[in-house]
């Protein structure tokens, strides 16, 4: 853990002396350090943990998790996490992340598990999860009140099958959902059960339920699973998609749409295309909204595109490239080679001992 001393002995006495006066203080993202970035990772020892990170992505805190990790949703207001289990996984870990300790663990209800993402409300006061009912091959947004011990109070239909990732419209409760579109079953593992039907689409629905708007990819793009999104501060959606067809026929693996407006497809330079080897591991807006970053860890490389015509800009190589967030000025990642830090520049850092996971969560 790489916290500097001066505020590992503030964070203590401050929660010290809160004890001692028999307050139960309310605790702010500053008291745990005042992290940047949120990853999952896998130890030397084969455990996993879930890290707080520096501006710069270095470790300022960490907790064990169960298993294999996947992303986390960050609470607006109290220094809280929930990290998600990969799919199809069946658990999240509430984290407190000023004291280090476990708030709860969220289990999938009977006949559904999880899909690694999630998103509060606005107010902080509900947490909105993906979730694959799987005995009816449909997916679900599950409902848990933050404020009552994170206690499940409902679901609503994501508005498709296998909703991937979720993430809020800034400033709204909209809520915009990557519906995949592949059913799968536990019983038969990450095993894709309907690729003759599959129909991906990205849903806006509000956090009652209420859908605003879906957008469905054309015929020949049914098979572009979309599965990881980002929004710029103005409400512009990434996404990027998994083609689940012949890779070498992979069509654009990015595209841009806000609600209301019109889709937009990036275009790859057609001599690296292959290389990504049909896959987007994770999506990311710049800090200034200008530039988009994918990330390919099964071809190790990302690709950078300038937003306003949507143009590749560059390529960056790195082995096992997957998380991808805003830095300072352009991009930061992580790999599960070990190595986080600032895009390009990223494999000339000192890489840590563990394997970093898929996605790598900017906090605000």
């Amino acid at each position: 853990m790489r916290l500097m001393e001066t505020e590992v002995y503030s964070r203590r006495n401050f929660l010290a002396a809160s004890a001692a006066a028999g307050l139960s203080p309310t605790l702010t993202w500053a008291e745990a350090g005042d992290p940047h970035y949120l990853s999952a990772a896998r130890m030397p020892d084969g455990s996993y943990r879930l890290f707080g990170l520096d501006r710069d992505v270095q470790p300022l805190f960490s907790i064990p998790l169960p298993a294999r990790g996947h992303a986390a949703a960050v609470h607006p207001e109290r220094p809280e996490a929930v990290a998600f289990a990969r799919r199809p996984g069946t658990f999240a870990v509430v984290i407190d992340c000023a004291r280090c300790t476990q708030i709860a663990i969220l289990s999938s209800p009977a006949e559904h598990h999880f899909y690694g993402h999630g998103a509060f409300s606005r107010d902080g006061q509900l947490l909105f999860t993906t979730e694959n009912a799987f005995e009816i091959g449909e997916g679900r947004i599950g409902l848990w009140a933050a404020d009552d011990g994170y206690r499940r109070v409902g679901e609503f239909s994501s508005g498709g099958v296998g909703p991937h990732d979720v993430v809020r419209l800034p400033r709204t409760d909209v809520l915009v959902v990557a519906n995949g579109g592949i059913d799968t079953h536990p019983d038969t593992g990450r095993e894709k059960l309907n690729l003759p039907t599959m129909q991906p689409n990205l849903t806006y629905v509000t956090t009652t339920g209420q859908i605003l708007e879906q957008i469905t990819l054309s015929p020949e793009m049914r098979l572009n699973s979309i599965r990881h999104l980002a929004v710029r501060a103005d409400g512009l959606v990434a996404f990027g998609c998994q083609w689940q067809g012949d890779v070498r026929s992979a069509p654009s693996l990015l595209g841009t749409h806000c609600l209301g407006g019109q889709l937009r497809f990036a275009g790859h330079p057609a001599e690296d295309h292959g290389s990504l080897r049909g896959y987007v591991g994770s999506v990311a807006f710049s800090g200034d909204g200008s530039a988009l970053c994918i990330s390919a860890p099964r071809g190790n490389l990302a690709q950078v595109f300038d937003v306003s015509s949507m143009s590749f800009t560059e390529r960056i190589a790195s082995q096992d490239i997957c998380g991808i967030a805003a830095g300072a000025t352009g991009f930061v990642a992580t790999t599960g080679a070990g190595f986080a830090g600032e895009l390009p520049k990223l494999d000339a850092f000192k890489p840590q001992e563990f394997a970093w996971d898929n996605h790598l969560i900017k906090r605000s």
